[in-house]
């Protein structure tokens, strides 16, 4: 990709709300570079980003590219969702265009590139080893899908020669890199709108597993049944995580998945000569991320009331075990976990898996289904995922809007007390109820 990013002046950014591309719309700011995009719809990121320099509009079109753009930048999902758009910005000689991960590649040329990859936990594991680096004074360039809690940001810019990068496998993303450190958190069944199946995400898994070089390392669980064939043979140097690991580990987020996360993190920091003690000291003090673990607040009654991104089965799982850990049931703890599926065909697809992943909570709220990039075909719901749900956790109730879902939760906070915790969870916009509960 030969791209002068020095003769660049103004950006357009297509689906600039996106978390990922939206730290790529950030680093064009830092770089003096005007900045535009548009979007389908308002978010805290675009509200950020305006408050950064950058002109967005709501709705997407071609015509809505300004004529004085020497560079577009779009989210690779116009190309199954929007195809028109994506058609038209292809056809068109004049103007650059490069999609999101395109941009990874073009902004990782030259650099010591560490992705963090996996089906689960690579916002975490990707944060914490941002924070390590810093706190010892490396310096990265880091971009992370999520906002990075103290800087509120998804971009840091780094003098060093190293990158972070958070490296997403939807529709094999994440092969525009070129890692030198290649971390591998764990692999399941996910994104299976795009993959046929288990085999054909480890194949992509293989794909970038197998770019690394001689001379770099694979950071993951080598006796993971999903990953043992990912990295049979590669040329690469494997380090087994879990020998990093430390069931005493001192965080502020819980939950053993997050200490696998600070295990990973730490077999990374040893490849570049850090100390375990020194990330041990560096990962007691890490914060998390915007929502993942998220307190947001407490209620006049006393109820906590937290948010997190989880909308995997197995995050669900390991989110919950979390909580528990912190506010155990044998000593009083009631959670109401307030659920927004995220796209039709994962809750589909996912549905036997998802209906065994609330056990811990004693109250479940399901909200509509967060159909971002996709259409309803009317063969799921909230209310059948309910159903299923039923058959492990009887407390369990659907809504087919927000509005209703707030009210019945308003009249529930009433009979609640400083015992309770309230959890907004999944990947869409079900947290709008608990700053809504927050603020009221």
């Amino acid at each position: 990709m030969n791209l002068n990013l020095s003769k660049i002046k103004h950006v357009h950014f297509i689906g600039i709300g996106g978390i990922g591309i939206s730290a790529i719309a950030r680093m064009m700011i830092h770089e003096g570079k005007k900045v535009s995009g548009q979007d389908m719809q308002d978010s805290d990121v675009i509200s950020a980003l305006r408050s950064a320099g950058a002109e967005i509009s709501i709705g997407q079109s071609y015509e809505a590219i300004p004529k004085d753009t020497d560079l577009i930048i779009y989210t690779i999902a116009i190309e199954v969702h929007d195809k028109n758009l994506f058609e038209k910005i292809k056809e068109q000689k004049n103007i650059p265009a490069y999609s999101y991960p395109q941009m990874l590649h073009i902004v990782s040329e030259g650099k010591y590139t560490i992705a963090i990859s996996g089906t689960h936990g690579k916002t975490t594991t990707t944060a914490m080893i941002a924070s390590i680096l810093r706190d010892e004074n490396i310096d990265p360039t880091v971009i992370v899908g999520s906002l990075l809690i103290g800087d509120k940001s998804n971009f840091i810019a780094g003098k060093s020669k190293y990158f972070v990068v958070e490296a997403c496998e939807y529709r094999r993303s994440f092969l525009n890199i070129n890692p030198k450190i290649l971390v591998i958190t764990n692999i399941d069944e996910d994104h299976l709108d795009y993959y046929k199946d288990i085999n054909d995400i480890k194949n992509a898994f293989r794909e970038i597993a197998m770019k690394v070089p001689k001379d770099g390392f694979i950071v993951c669980d080598p006796n993971d049944k999903n990953i043992k064939d990912v990295i049979a043979d590669v040329p690469a140097e494997i380090v087994d995580y879990q020998d990093f690991f430390d069931k005493n580990q001192i965080l502020k987020i819980p939950g053993i998945h997050n200490k696998k996360n600070a295990a990973a993190a730490k077999a990374v920091a040893s490849l570049l000569s850090i100390s375990k003690e020194d990330s041990d000291k560096d990962l007691s003090t890490f914060p998390g991320t915007w929502r993942r673990f998220e307190f947001k607040g407490t209620l006049p009654s006393g109820v906590l009331v937290y948010d997190d991104y989880a909308h995997h089965p197995v995050e669900i799982v390991a989110t919950l075990e979390g909580f528990r850990e912190l506010y155990p049931e044998n000593e009083g703890w009631h959670i109401t976990t307030v659920f927004q599926p995220h796209l039709f065909s994962r809750t589909k697809l996912l549905l036997k898996d998802f209906a065994k992943s609330f056990n811990q909570s004693d109250s479940v709220l399901i909200l509509p289904i967060y159909y971002a990039r996709e259409e309803d075909d009317g063969t799921i719901s909230p209310a059948i995922l309910a159903k299923e749900i039923m058959a492990n956790n009887p407390n369990v109730l659907s809504f087919d809007n927000f509005k209703n879902a707030e009210e019945y939760l308003m009249s529930m906070v009433t009979n609640m007390n400083n015992k309770d915790v309230i959890i907004t969870m999944g990947a869409g916009e079900a947290f709008k109820i608990g700053d809504n509960l927050l603020n009221k």
